[in-house]
């Protein structure tokens, strides 16, 4: 790196009585210029200062907390929710627009503050919007909320389409959401020298600095791709590259395996969700049920329990797996916990009842009288 020649510059008192009398006239403007450089201001593009704090002051500053619109699932900036085609991501958030719009509650019985609502259908059409709107709310729904704005076009992010969204948030006095259903018809068409991630970015990028602009929350609809395999990360079956979801705040999947919905959440200002989830078609709403974990732990219990009950004998571990379809180790380690609960009774040894039925104990079955007995029991399972 070149040296600065003025760096150590001399004062002109200083040079005088050195011997350079004429020190200003040779070397002041030089210096004047470098000093000129160094105390210039970084700007962008557009000619406009770049605003450049230090820790010292963000440490003072305080901001407000973050505002949730769904509390505990969708936060103020830009969500992507992503699922599979035919899931019921569009009923999902059209329950989640009414009530926002309505300040009323959704997944059950989440309460939301009221707010403008702008939702954009852009694979519906009135008459189905309409139709899906009232599914919703009912036959007996006395008003629906005005609050609720619609469109079924809107032009795409590169024709208008942010600056569209711009002009709706500043003309609502109280705008708290707006969702895209979907991406597909809202982002840009890729440059032929963009890359697909660059692509994927930028569909994303102009709504999360719109969202983070006016403190906002802006969902934009998307699908996810086939799994590559039952353990695979649900985040990374959003379809498309890592731009989508690295432009997002959050990323909130709805996935459906074998053992029911879950809706997955993460992001940078939320706490990760992990909740299960159940769709009554009657009401087309969806309804948190609570902890995916627990609620499947709860969920296989009532499996095992129904295989017992439906049986004639008392039945093993790989029996139980058999008839509910679900692996043995599993099995054996909820047998476990039932067994400690009084859930499941221990007919013999490495064998299983329901706690209703009367088994006649074989001359063989090895008796537990005592918790010492019951410890030794289960111990002796391990081996099987």
């Amino acid at each position: 790196m070149r040296a600065d020649p003025f760096a150590n510059e001399m004062s002109e008192l200083d040079a005088a009585e050195a011997g350079f009398p004429d020190w200003h006239e040779r070397f002041g403007p030089a210096v004047a210029e470098s000093a000129g450089r160094r105390s210039r201001q970084p700007s962008s593009k557009d000619g406009k200062p770049i605003e450049i704090g230090n820790a010292a002051e963000l440490r003072r500053m305080i901001f407000p907390p973050i505002r949730y619109v769904v509390p505990g699932y969708i936060a103020e900036g830009c969500t992507l929710l992503a699922g599979r085609p035919k899931l019921g991501k569009s009923w999902l958030m059209l329950e989640v627009g009414l009530a926002v719009a309505s300040g009323g509650i959704c997944l059950g019985n989440t309460a939301c503050d009221q707010g403008d609502v702008l939702y954009l259908a852009l694979e519906d059409n009135r008459r189905r919007l309409q139709n899906r709107i009232d599914k919703v709310l009912g036959a007996f729904a006395e008003e629906w909320p005005a609050a609720m704005h619609y469109a079924t076009e809107w032009p795409r992010a590169g024709d208008g389409g942010i600056e569209a969204i711009r002009d709706w948030i500043i003309a609502k006095e109280n705008p708290r959401l707006v969702i895209v259903d979907v991406l597909a018809m809202f982002k840009p068409v890729r440059g032929s020298s963009e890359s697909l991630y660059e692509a994927d970015y930028a569909a994303i990028k102009g709504l999360q600095t719109l969202a983070g602009e006016f403190g906002v929350a802006i969902v934009v609809v998307h699908h996810t791709r086939k799994s590559n395999g039952a353990d695979a990360d649900p985040f990374e079956k959003v379809s498309g590259t890592l731009g989508l979801s690295g432009a997002a705040d959050t990323t909130v999947i709805l996935d459906r395996d074998g053992s029911g919905a879950t809706l997955y959440g993460r992001g940078r200002d939320i706490e990760e969700i992990e909740a299960a989830v159940t769709f009554d078609k009657a009401s087309c709403r969806w309804s948190i049920l609570g902890e995916a974990a627990e609620v499947r732990r709860t969920d296989e219990r009532s499996l095992i329990l129904n295989a017992l009950k439906e049986a004639a004998e008392p039945m093993s571990s790989g029996e139980i797996a058999d008839a509910t379809r679900m692996p043995n180790a599993n099995v054996r380690q909820l047998l476990v916990s039932m067994m400690r609960s009084g859930e499941v009774a221990k007919a013999s040894r490495g064998r299983y009842l329901h706690p209703d039925h009367n088994h006649t104990p074989h001359h063989n079955d090895h008796k537990i009288t005592n918790g010492a007995d019951y410890l030794a029991a289960r111990d002796g399972d391990e081996d099987e």
